[in-house]
Parts: C-alpha cells; sequence; structure tokens
C-alpha cells in the first residue's frame, strides 16, 4: 500500500495589528488588576477632583431646572417663531450619543467582534446616563412636567387620552424601550462579575450589597448556560433598536410640513449621525480612562485603531446625508427648501453650519492615515471636536428652519439665555457625574469577558516568540 506522505502544516499567520489584550496575563492577574480599581486601589484626589467639578455642574442643572419650574419656560430663549430651542437640540444630542454603547454591546456581539470586549462595560453605562440626560428634556419641555404621565396611555377616568399623532408621544415610547433593554443588558452582562466582587470583597457591607446584586450567581454551568442564552437574547432585542429609537426621534422633524424637515432622508442620516456622534464620546471617554487608570494593556491601540474606522466610516454617511440633503433641495425645485439651504450657508446663523462641517466632514477624513489612526492625542481631539460638531448639527437642523418659514412676517431670531447653557452644561454634568461614581464603584471592564480573550493572546504571544526566534 502507497504510503501517505504528510505535509508539514504551515505556521499560523499572525494577526495583523496590534493585540486586543497585551500578553502575559492570566485569569488572575486580570481579574486582580480589574477588581483592584474598584475595591483595593484607594480613591485618589484626581477623581475627587472630578468627581467634584461635574457635582457643581449638577448643582447648577438643579438651580437651572428649579428656575425653570418657578418662572417658566419664558426664561430661556424660545420665542414664537423659534418654539424649539436647546430643549429638543440636547435631546437629539444625548439620545445620538447612547447610540454607541447598544451597537458595541450588542451588534458587535453578534458579529463575534472580540475587540469590544474590553470597552463594551463602560460604553452600556455611558448608554444609560446618556438616555437618562436625554429624558430630562422633553420633560422640562413640557411646561408643566408634573404631568408627564398623560403620555402614557393609563387608565384615565376621565377619557383623556394621549395623542398619538404626536411625535413626542412616540419619543416616550421610543426611549423609555430604549432604556429598558439597555439596563437590563448592562445589568445581565455585570452579574458575574457582581459576583468576583462578592467574593473578594472583606467588608461586610459591601458582600451584602455585591451578593444581593448577584442574585445567587455561583458561576456553575446551569448559570452560565442561562446567562448566555439571556444575553443573546438581549443582544438580539437591542441591535433593531439602534435603528428605530433614533429613526422615531427623527420623526420629530421629518413629519412636519417645514422646508428643512420634511425629508425622507432623515431617519438614516439620524441614525448614522447617532453611530457617530457616539462612538466620539466612546474615544473620548476611552483615552483619558486608559491613560489615569493604567488600562493600555487592556484598551489597546487595536480598540482606538478600530473605533477610528468606525468613526471615519460614520462621517462619510453624514457628509453624504448633508450632499443629499442639498441635493434634494435644489433637484426638487422648491423654492422655500432650497432658500433654507442657502440660508443655512449663508444666512445669520452660517458659522454654526460651517463649524459642522468641518467638524463633522472634513476632520475626519484626517483618519484615513493610519498613523493618525495610532495617535492617541490626535484621535482625542479629533472625538471632542466630532461631538461639538453633531451638537452644532442639532442647533442648526432645529433654529434655521424655525426662525425663518414661509411668511416672513413671522421671521425672528433665536440666542440661548443664560439658563439654556446652565441647563446644558449641567447635563453634562451629570451625565460624567454618574461615570465617575460607575467607575468608582463598579467594574469599568468585564472581568468575565476578558479571560476569554486568553487564547488568542496565548497564539499571538507565540506568534511573537516564534518570529523571533526564526529570525
Amino acid at each position: 500500500m502507497p504510503v501517505e506522505q504528510h505535509q508539514p502544516e504551515e505556521p499560523p499567520k499572525p494577526t495583523d495589528g496590534p493585540p486586543v489584550i497585551a500578553p502575559g496575563y492570566s485569569f488572575g492577574s486580570i481579574t486582580d488588576k480589574i477588581s483592584a480599581i474598584t475595591m483595593s486601589q484607594p480613591t485618589s484626589r484626581r477623581w475627587w477632583l472630578g468627581f467634584l467639578v461635574t457635582f457643581a455642574l449638577v448643582l447648577l442643572l438643579h438651580y437651572a431646572i428649579a428656575c425653570l419650574l418657578v418662572r417658566g419656560v419664558g426664561i430661556w430663549g424660545v420665542n414664537v417663531p423659534v418654539a424649539w430651542g436647546f430643549a429638543i437640540v440636547n435631546f437629539v444630542w444625548w439620545i445620538g450619543i447612547g447610540h454607541a454603547g447598544t451597537l458595541i454591546s450588542a451588534i458587535l456581539l453578534l458579529l463575534h467582534q472580540k475587540w469590544r470586549t474590553s470597552i463594551n462595560r463602560f460604553a452600556e453605562a455611558m448608554t444609560l446616563f446618556a438616555v437618562a440626560c436625554a429624558g430630562l428634556f422633553p420633560l422640562l419641555h413640557l411646561g408643566r412636567p408634573q404631568f408627564f404621565y398623560w403620555l402614557f396611555p393609563y387608565p384615565s377616568t376621565m377619557g383623556v387620552w394621549p395623542q398619538w399623532r404626536s411625535p413626542l408621544v412616540w419619543d416616550v415610547f421610543a426611549v423609555s424601550t430604549y432604556f429598558t433593554v439597555s439596563l437590563l443588558f448592562w445589568y445581565v452582562g455585570l452579574i458575574p462579575d457582581l459576583a468576583t466582587l462578592r467574593d473578594r470583597s472583606t467588608a461586610r457591607p459591601r458582600q451584602i450589597i455585591y451578593g444581593i446584586l448577584a442574585m445567587g450567581w455561583r458561576g456553575s454551568a446551569r448559570h452560565w448556560r442561562r446567562y448566555e442564552t439571556a444575553y443573546l437574547l438581549l443582544a438580539g432585542l437591542a441591535t433593531p433598536l439602534v435603528v428605530s429609537v433614533h429613526t422615531v426621534v427623527s420623526f420629530d422633524f421629518a413629519v412636519a410640513i417645514l422646508p428643512g424637515w420634511h425629508s425622507t432622508i432623515f431617519p438614516p442620516y439620524f441614525v448614522a449621525g447617532a453611530l457617530f456622534s457616539g462612538f466620539a464620546m466612546v474615544l473620548t471617554l476611552a483615552i483619558p480612562v486608559r491613560y489615569f487608570y493604567g488600562l493600555e494593556d487592556f484598551i489597546t491601540l487595536r480598540h482606538l485603531q478600530n473605533m477610528a474606522k468606525i468613526l471615519l466610516a460614520t462621517g462619510l454617511i453624514v457628509t453624504y446625508g448633508y450632499v443629499m440633503e442639498g441635493f434634494m433641495a435644489w433637484y426638487s425645485g422648491n423654492g422655500f427648501d432650497q432658500y433654507v439651504t442657502l440660508n443655512r450657508m449663508f444666512g445669520p446663523y452660517a458659522p454654526c453650519y460651517w463649524v459642522l462641517i468641518a467638524c463633522n466632514c472634513l476632520l475626519p477624513n484626517l483618519l484615513w492615515f493610519p498613523r493618525l489612526r495610532s495617535n492617541v492625542p490626535v484621535l482625542f481631539s479629533i472625538s471632542i471636536l466630532v461631538n461639538v460638531g453633531m451638537w452644532m448639527e442639532r442647533f442648526v437642523i432645529v433654529v434655521t428652519s424655525l426662525h425663518r418659514d414661509y411668511l416672513p412676517s413671522s421671521w425672528g431670531m433665536y440666542a440661548p439665555t443664560f439658563w439654556d447653557w446652565a441647563t446644558l452644561f449641567g447635563s453634562i454634568g451629570l451625565f460624567l457625574c454618574l461615570l465617575f461614581l460607575f467607575v468608582r464603584f463598579l467594574p469599568m471592564i468585564s472581568m468575565s469577558e476578558m479571560r476569554t480573550l486568553l487564547p488568542e493572546a496565548k497564539v499571538q504571544e507565540s506568534e511573537v516568540r516564534n518570529q523571533e526566534s526564526g529570525q
């Protein structure tokens, strides 16, 4: 019988780009490093300084809201032609920021993208905090927020039901559903890590609190099977929310018969803009976190490069939306739509328009260059400017479409007041304050999921050693 000749096996190809976790870690060292931030490390002065600054902004927000409830919405800059101002601008901006957490956690999980592991936990927390900030503004914009429950179909003995043709009611259901699913998804992912903190805690109060939150987790095969099933089902539920929630938010504008708003392109390019601003915020938070807590081994350059690529891709989609918006205004032959486009470019709010073009269209194109995608200060600067540009985009959409309508006799100008700015910066303070508390008391990186990356890290480490020995 002929003897089979076995061909020598080809050595495994090295993985392109930086690793998702630095080599040299074990199950125990990963758990030690992440849990130490929450449990054993003393609270640093930088954390206290940041927390006190953000808490001061939260107090400013409370003061602005108190004055609003006492004196009414007249303290804002809204007027008769511009009935929507900073409240709706901030609402859409915060909802957009909250989309990246669901994208990283759910969609990338379903696509088996392992690089999401180091950043999904605080991205999910960012989603919850951003949605909480967004939910403030429609309530405050009601004028009588104590009657917010009228927006829900509660059993009304007086026969007063929500106006289902109102986009405000659509927002309530979309945002509340999004927040509920995101909260469940975030909490389910936390359960194994909460059990780890429970078992490692030495203080009795921590053991009790983490033990209650861990819901009796023991790490058995049955627990892991149920955990993975629930996590996958919630990921499947959360994925359509990325598209549906901001689509519903875009209907606030698209269903109105108003030049600059009545456009079918709003839903897709609002979704792309939400992912664009959301990933910019993830970069804005991930870079300082990895620096101040020494997490460069877990949040590596590969994570930053991948997020930069997604930022570039979504930025190109947003740019395409801007171009098509202008093209359709010209191609339609509608003089009102054409005027709105020209008014945005050359009218009294033209500086805002060109700032958003520079931040959202021109600046992200620097990420075509691999060297800049690996430059951490450049990425941090671009991410901040993208957030500024996306806020400016919402301002331009809302204000420039309202301040000059069909009739010149109803034209007017809008100027934000101190209370508008106080509410905006106060909401930013609330967002960052909640983030400081999250980083201090809960693991910002999933320990259970990080341990699943070790086999790949071992393979990459052996590949490097083989290459070095071969040379």
